[in-house]
């Protein structure tokens, strides 16, 4: 016996939702404890490297496990076709129309829905590892810098690394709105929200100041050639983490201060971080005069 475990996440032109692929991790937790053999597919699209199903010849499974979402549409038919000689089985399915040909093309379905009654989806119980929480908060063009600004390049190559990262990136904007349900309309919501995070990359001023303030490791890179307001904030806060726009594009410069950020040693230091102002005793002391 040899099981070929497939999904949504296995077609090309299909996609890879957080529950399709849990799901299917289930399935292998489960037949790994079973002790079945098995392999899984994946789109080159998803998972470039993976096995796809191309590679995945017909001729080496017994079985075929298809995987959570709906089994309906042209992808599950042709699933059918390349593999009539194994068996097939679809388990934690949504099933529409019991009469599809895509349905009816399966020796067994476990639907979680549908005509029969509901089932917990495998998503529920797969096994998953915690990946930090990062706040994205870049800068806007700032065009009072002239030919200083790097915003571009600088936010390009800091995209393209955050790729890599093992984490959940969630960009945040420090620019206020009540109409917008995608933006915070409080400062006192955006601090609500930076608190949630583990780490925070930012080239805006106030994507360090408020990180900090808020006792969360802040990666800070400054966009401005030679350095602009980030650079001089990271000095006044006494704050190490910062890249300068000539420095960004060395990926171990930056994974070096991601991994102290998480690290014990950069939590702390966040949260030793003076983040009190001379400006507002220089303010009074001008207006006593």
């Amino acid at each position: 016996m040899r099981v070929l475990v497939t999904g949504w996440p296995s077609f090309y032109d299909g996609e890879a939702t957080a529950g399709d692929v849990l799901s299917m991790r289930r399935v292998c937790d489960a037949l790994n404890v079973a002790g079945v053999a098995h392999d899984s597919a994946w789109s080159p699209a998803f998972r470039p490297g993976g096995m796809s199903l191309d590679d995945a010849e017909p001729g080496d499974y017994t079985h075929v496990v298809f995987v959570c979402g709906p089994a309906h549409g042209k992808q599950v038919r042709r699933l059918h076709e390349r593999y009539a000689g194994c068996r097939r089985i679809a388990v934690g399915v949504s099933v529409l129309d019991a009469s599809d040909p895509a349905v009816t093309g399966f020796h067994r379905v476990f639907a979680r829905d549908g005509d029969t009654e509901p089932a917990v989806d495998l998503s529920a119980t797969a096994n998953a590892n915690t990946a930090p929480v990062a706040g994205v908060v870049f800068a806007p063009g700032q065009p009072e810098y002239g030919v200083f600004r790097r915003h571009d390049e600088v936010h390009a190559r800091l995209t393209t690394w955050l790729c890599h990262l093992d984490c959940a990136r969630i960009p945040v904007d420090t620019r206020l709105a009540i109409g917008d349900w995608s933006k915070c309309a409080t400062p006192d919501q955006f601090l609500a929200l930076a608190h949630k995070f583990d780490v925070i990359v930012t080239t805006r001023l106030h994507g360090l100041v408020l990180g900090l303030r808020a006792s969360v490791p802040v990666l800070a890179v400054d966009p401005i050639e030679g350095g602009g307001k980030v650079t001089a904030q990271a000095d006044a806060l006494g704050w190490p983490a910062l890249v300068g726009a000539h420095d960004v594009g060395h990926r171990a410069l930056l994974d070096n201060w991601w991994q102290w950020c998480l690290s014990i040693g950069g939590r702390v230091a966040a949260r030793r971080v003076e983040t009190d102002s001379t400006l507002i005793d220089d303010l009074l002391l001008e207006m006593v005069r």
